[in-house]
């Protein structure tokens, strides 16, 4: 299957950053001088016309982003919707027969570890990312767009490590140096090394509100750093999240999770009193969210609102163009900090983020994924000078400080893999062609859809992908007061979840490895010949899903 590239041509206004601005072209090529001093009102006229239709080409012309459309969010929820009403999908029976065949023929060897591996490991695999139906399968190479099994299977990868893999698999550029580097110092002294400082001023050059940058382990630690300095530095409690949303496994932060509304549903082994100030709205309802501010600031105040911006779970609920200007006019009213987690929005959406893409500048921002370009320990936050010198680090006293560390925190080897994949980054323009990649999917994706009138939803944040066959992050409920059907919706969420695995063990099978059978990261290596694959083998897949009738 192959498709006419999708992406919009560039405007000749976006062939430079130091491009002079359209509204001065035309003072300069529609006027005289004298025409300016006699029709001064009408020149300004003009002016406020040429401006306000600049703005509205802004978003199709900005560089070195992934998104070159913002999708259409109403139309978004609105086929979810439809889809949420219909009965849970269901693949052939047949064809699943055949899939599991696949896996108990072609992938022994990757059976016979993880049969091994239950003996050591809990569940065998130590990623909460692995795909488990009908077993893990054991990857032995990585490069570019493909992985490949311990049996020699070849794979076309948008599970991308879970994001941090813009520039394709095992990189040479980055990986050489990181080589080089190792051969020379190690991977982690415990000391300064000059890394630390070019990723931070790496940093600090794409996304000015990171006035100063701390890096840490994981983007959990991150956000557990954010909440920290943001209660110290407010002398305040509570933080809001936005439903369903990620932000890492701490104990403050497993509430609200996946699933708008199910507040401490998952925090198991985690005392209430760990989250009694963590408190969630759902995404898109700002009226919620100024209520719960307001009532907070009768209980002591906010914190913290801390944002996925472009909606929970990468997107994949995703939020109105407009809503993070709206959480930030709303933060400032009830003065409270908002934290932008661009864990994996950084590097993918583009290097100035998605607080660049939206125009926004939060106080604090979480870092993980492709600030250490794909290899170990990824991590850190950064923000406003005057609330990141409360994390400052060493043997000192007096001032009151936020604590953080890790003994591998900021190493060498990742704060150079880091400050190389960063400017490779930029060298590439890997998140627009990450992005045209993954519009070229989306597209490709809707067409099949619609082709085989399926009620599946395809759409995407330029290199972040979503296809919603079942729709499991979509179920409503609101604990406690949804607790007396608590088992009716455990049940439609078994169901649910069952045909996310049987539609992935089904990619899986045909050669595509995916987030949980729900999301793709396109990268630098995904060529239009790859995706043109990738859609071929998609289309096989979903042609096995049960016929029904969808529409009346």
């Amino acid at each position: 299957m192959r498709l006419k590239n999708t992406h919009p041509r560039r405007s000749k206004f976006q062939a430079s950053r130091n491009s002079v601005s359209p509204c001065l072209l035309t003072i300069e090529k529609g006027f005289d001088h004298k025409h300016w001093r006699t029709n001064f009102p009408e020149v300004i006229q003009r002016l406020i016309h040429q401006t306000s239709s600049f703005e509205n080409l802004r978003e199709d012309t900005m560089s070195g982003y992934s998104i070159s459309n913002y999708h259409d969010t109403a139309d978004i929820y609105r086929k979810i919707e439809h889809m949420m009403e219909l009965p849970v999908q269901k693949l052939k029976a047949d064809s699943l027969q055949k899939y599991l065949e696949h896996f108990e023929q072609r992938c022994a060897k990757s059976k016979e570890m993880i049969t091994e591996a239950r003996q050591y490991i809990p569940g065998g695999v130590q990623h909460n990312l692995a795909f488990n139906y009908p077993f893990p399968i054991v990857i032995d190479r990585a490069e570019g767009a493909y992985l490949w099994d311990i049996d020699g299977n070849r794979y076309i990868d948008f599970l991308q490590a879970g994001g941090p893999i813009i520039l394709g698999n095992n990189y040479a550029p980055v990986r050489e140096k990181v080589i080089q580097l190792i051969n020379e110092r190690g991977p982690v002294t415990g000391l300064f090394s000059e890394f630390e400082l070019k990723l931070a001023r790496e940093i600090n050059k794409h996304l000015p509100a990171v006035e100063m940058f701390r890096m840490l382990g994981s983007g959990t630690e991150s956000v557990m750093a954010a909440l920290r300095l943001a209660r110290l530095a407010t002398k305040k409690k509570k933080v809001i999240k936005m439903g369903g949303a990620y932000h890492g496994w701490s104990d403050q932060m497993v509430y609200g999770l996946h699933i708008p509304g199910t507040g401490g549903f998952e925090a198991h082994g985690i005392p209430k009193g760990s989250r009694q100030h963590s408190q969630e709205v759902y995404p898109n309802n700002i009226e919620k969210l100024r209520k719960k501010l307001s009532r907070n600031r009768l209980r002591g105040g906010t914190a913290a609102v801390i944002v996925e911006p472009v909606g929970p779970e990468s997107g994949t609920r995703p939020v109105d163009k407009e809503h993070n200007k709206q959480i930030r006019e709303l933060c400032d009213q009830y003065d409270a900090l908002l934290i932008f987690d661009e864990v994996v929005t950084f590097g993918r959406i583009g290097l100035g983020g998605a607080q660049g893409y939206f125009g926004i500048k939060p106080d604090l921002t979480t870092f993980g994924k492709i600030v250490a370009g794909g290899y170990p320990a990824a991590g850190g936050l950064g923000g406003r000078r005057d609330l990141m010198e409360h994390l400052a680090a060493g043997i000192a006293g007096g001032k009151k400080r936020a604590y953080v560390g890790g003994t591998l925190a900021a190493n060498p080897l990742s704060s150079a893999a880091g400050y190389f994949a960063i400017q490779e980054i930029e060298r590439t323009n890997a998140c627009e062609i990450a992005g045209r990649a993954g519009d070229r999917l989306t597209k490709g994706l809707e067409e099949i859809i619609e082709d085989l009138k399926l009620p599946f939803i395809a759409y995407n944040q330029g290199a972040i992908c979503h296809l919603e066959t079942s729709g499991a992050m979509f179920i409503k409920i609101s604990l406690p007061k949804d607790v007396i059907r608590i088992k009716s919706i455990l049940k439609e969420i078994k169901a649910r979840q069952h045909f996310m695995e049987e539609i992935g063990a089904a990619y899986m099978a045909e050669g595509i490895v995916t987030l949980a059978g729900s999301r793709m990261y396109t990268s630098l290596a995904d060529t239009d010949e790859v995706i043109d694959d990738a859609l071929a083998r998609f289309q096989r897949a979903l042609q096995n899903v049960e016929p029904q009738s969808y529409y009346s």
